[in-house]
């Protein structure tokens, strides 16, 4: 019997399924901001085949059980530990990487701009996402992420209402910061390098991706099961 239909909410199958995200990757399947929409909506959308789909999702879901696989299961652990979790790996990566990739970025504009005017677009792209993301981690670090320890430790509801507010505005900025990324995306041809790039080209490229992956994912553990589960509390 297959364990996720075509009828679930994506970020909900990613959720109980974080591999399932590879799949949806590979079809270009929103799973972090676009996670609340059904499955079967968004495939019909885009004119993909749902059983196709469907079936690599669930093939990968038997190999999961039948390995014992020790992935933490994020739905299930203390909301305390998902949020420094989030902290200490996603927020950490992106204040390591930022600066590096800024520099690259600014770099193969200098060097290779003139032959291939898309880089000026990636550079500007980058940069617009940049200062999104520093804000966006500040507003989660300082306000959010302490409130949300806070009404673990004492749960009020004067403080899930302050939680679920912030919330709202942590979404929107996810879209803003997804939209970025797929624009990117297509602005890089799926970050394929030109064939006179150089070794720091292919590396800024490269970042660009793993920052794009990172992000994905720190946003569906906030969209799809942080803020769900404090969303089901209220």
């Amino acid at each position: 019997m297959n364990k996720f239909s075509a009828s679930q909410r994506i970020g909900e199958i990613v959720a109980n399924f974080p591999a399932a995200a590879d799949v949806l990757k590979e079809y270009r399947i929103d799973f972090c901001c676009g996670g609340d929409r059904q499955l079967a909506t968004v495939i019909q959308e885009q004119g993909l085949n749902i059983e196709e789909i469907l079936d690599k999702i669930n093939f990968l879901y038997n190999q999961f059980k039948d390995q014992k696989s020790l992935d933490v299961d994020w739905t299930q652990e203390p909301l305390n530990r998902l949020v420094d979790h989030i902290l200490n790996s996603h927020h950490a990566y992106l204040q390591v990487e930022l600066p590096k990739i800024s520099e690259l970025t600014t770099k193969i504009l200098r060097v290779h701009g003139l032959n291939h005017p898309e880089l000026a677009t990636v550079h500007r792209l980058f940069h617009n996402l940049k200062m999104e993301l520093d804000q966006h981690l500040i507003k989660e670090e300082v306000i959010e992420f302490p409130l949300i320890k806070e009404w673990g430790r004492n749960p009020s509801q004067e403080t899930l209402e302050k939680v679920i507010t912030v919330i709202l505005e942590l979404e929107s900025e996810h879209v803003g910061a997804g939209d970025i990324l797929k624009e990117l995306r297509r602005v890089t041809n799926d970050y394929l390098v030109p064939a006179d790039g150089c070794n720091t080209f292919k590396l800024a490229y490269q970042k660009l991706e793993e920052m794009e992956n990172d992000t994905f994912q720190h946003i569906h553990l906030e969209n799809n099961i942080l803020f769900q589960r404090l969303k089901l509390k209220a």
